[in-house]
């Protein structure tokens, strides 16, 4: 069914004015999104994109209500898992805790822009190729081979070819700047690392493209489908990424279902290229009789694999455990690093869910504690972290007594 070209307008309008909407009420100020927050806005943002999903099934018929819903739980999914790496680049560059809002929401913008090119290329080569869908079926069975080799969230690094490139060639300063892409040192006019994290987000998710775009064309080739189910599943991202920072790594299964949904869909292609199939030396060059995968098997099986590995994940002994310990690791560090929360508030909230994880840690299962020893550095940050806390309260108890012995502050 073809779009009429206002509905084409109106739909790009109404994506730009929430990423406007986004970045003048939320992202402009540096600041860090509470869990209310967070919370809110990534509901609203799934609540626009299941109003969305309706109106294309009513005025759309079912077929294409199937497939936009598939699409877009399939990409949704997808961006949970680019979350991993996110995080990592982050982490590693060791970003700012309120400046990491504009450089999520500059992957976002980045990652529609180019997206929607590699949907339009990949439109172009489906009409004019046939043979377009068996490569798009090899992509995502390696894809899912690739997922189910290193499905560990701690397999997962930010040293990509990317980011080595961007490394290379971009000099900057040693610190950050607020938000700032250029700074000056020494009275010289210099890169900071905000421009590096930002290189290194988009060139990531040009990789990303990769898997995502043949992964939602093997569900509908409409492509205002295709660009509507993309937008809508990476707007939110950035509210999403902070509603479920702590849960990332409990999602220890994640990477197996989205192997599952990847093959499936791989698998998906190559039957359509068989049936559409034109290359001279498959069956002569006649279609091949074989059954095809409808939209709402699709839809089922992806809905199913995601609410079992999920599930899997969340209620398992080992997932919580493996939360437990990437918890206190990630709030230790972040003590540690007194340029990514300078609100001394702040500072205590984390150093007292660094208290909470230690707790739990200790309350974990003899096998799961003996992991703990296997942790690189785990220890060792933990008790840099109590040192530091207590230099702290040291520092502010030893304020606090020359502010009693001279109130006036004359010395």
């Amino acid at each position: 069914m073809s779009v009429p070209g206002y509905v084409w307008i109106l739909t790009i309008v109404v994506i730009i004015g929430l990423l406007l909407f986004d970045y003048v009420f939320h992202v402009r100020k540096p600041h860090t999104p509470g869990l209310r927050e967070a919370a809110v806005w990534s509901a609203l943002y799934v609540g626009i994109a299941i109003v969305f999903g309706l109106l294309v099934w009513i005025f759309g018929g079912t077929t294409m209500g199937a497939e936009y819903f598939a699409g877009y739980v399939t990409e949704k999914a997808l961006s949970v898992d680019n979350l991993f790496v996110f995080l990592i680049i982050i982490s590693s560059f060791k970003v700012p805790h309120a400046d990491q809002q504009k450089v999520l929401l500059f992957g976002i913008v980045f990652s529609l822009f180019a997206r929607t090119g590699f949907i339009f290329i990949g439109a172009a080569l489906i009409n004019t190729l046939a043979w377009v869908f068996y490569l798009f079926g090899l992509v995502l069975l390696i894809t899912a081979g690739n997922l189910l080799r290193s499905s560990d969230s701690e397999d997962r690094t930010a040293d990509n070819l990317i980011i080595r490139l961007a490394k290379r060639f971009f000099h900057t300063s040693d610190d950050y700047d607020g938000d700032k892409l250029f700074t000056h040192v020494d009275g010289k006019r210099m890169l900071t690392p905000m421009l590096l994290v930002m290189v290194s987000i988009g060139g990531t998710d040009l990789l990303f493209a990769l898997d995502s775009i043949p992964a939602i064309f093997g569900l509908t080739q409409n492509v205002y489908l295709v660009v509507t189910a993309t937008a809508f599943s990476l707007l939110g991202l950035r509210q999403l990424y902070f509603l479920i920072d702590g849960l990332l790594d409990r999602l220890i299964y994640l990477s197996y279902g989205l192997a599952v949904i990847l093959g499936f869909i791989g698998v998906k292609l190559v039957l359509h290229a068989l049936h559409e199939n034109n290359v001279p030396f498959i069956n002569g060059g006649r279609p091949v009789h074989v059954v095809e995968i409808s939209t709402g098997v699709s839809l089922g099986v992806i809905i199913g694999v995601l609410v079992i590995t999920v599930l899997a994940s969340l209620l398992s002994a080992r997932g919580r455990a493996k939360n437990t310990i990437a918890g206190a690791r990630r709030h230790a560090e972040q003590y540690l690093d007194e340029g990514y929360e300078t609100d001394p508030a702040a500072r205590q909230r984390t150093y007292e869910k660094l208290l909470d994880e230690e707790r739990r840690l200790d309350a974990l299962p003899a096998k799961f504690r003996a992991e703990i020893h296997d942790e690189p550095g785990l220890r060792d940050s933990l008790r840099r972290a109590h040192a530091k806390h207590r230099d702290a309260v040291h520092e502010q108890r030893a304020a606090r007594d020359r502010t009693d012995e001279d109130p006036t502050g004359a010395g």
